[in-house]
């Protein structure tokens, strides 16, 4: 049996039990010696750069939440001990019948979780008011007017000398009013 053999599926979890059912489901199959049938488990998350009170934080955060995928080779018996799993609500298809990932959303979820930058989460858009909180320009509030996340730069409008000038800030160099 090759890696080819076996499918993608979607498996339907309790909100919250992702990582559960992933131990769960894995020690069943350790146990029940079904290596060779059902691969990888996984729980599709992506890592994230959040600023938050100035601060950069790095965190996972989940794909799809409350869904894990699971590579198997779909039969009754396989069917059963991944549905069995506590914390399984079902698996996603029609009529009850489990449909196969198809290659390319596969590739497109491992490529996601793969990805070797980190997203960054930005809180701020176009046309927000913001506050600088470090610099030189400290205490001004302005206008976002666009927001350069790979670089994790902000242009803001401060009214200088009674001008609206664009200035380039960091994310942590300004707060949300």
């Amino acid at each position: 049996m090759t890696e080819n053999d076996k499918k993608w599926y979607v498996v339907h979890t309790y909100s919250g039990h992702e990582e559960r059912v992933k131990k769960n489901l894995g020690e069943r199959i350790q146990t029940l010696d079904l290596s060779e049938e059902i691969g990888r488990v996984e729980v599709p998350t992506e890592e994230e750069v959040e600023v938050k009170n100035g601060q950069r934080r790095s965190i996972r955060r989940k794909i799809l939440p409350g869904y894990v995928i699971v590579q198997m080779l779909m039969n009754d018996r396989n069917w059963n001990i991944v549905r069995n799993t506590p914390g399984v609500t079902g698996f996603v298809g029609t009529g009850g019948k489990p449909t196969p990932l198809q290659p390319h959303e596969v590739d497109r979820i491992i490529t996601q979780m793969e990805a070797e930058a980190p997203r960054v989460k930005v809180g701020f858009k176009k046309g927000q008011s913001v506050r600088v909180i470090d610099g030189p320009f400290i205490d001004f509030i302005g206008m976002v007017d666009e927001v350069n996340t790979e670089k994790g730069k902000v242009k803001v409008l401060l009214s200088l000398f009674g001008r609206e000038t664009p200035v380039e800030l960091d994310f942590l160099q300004v707060e949300k009013l």
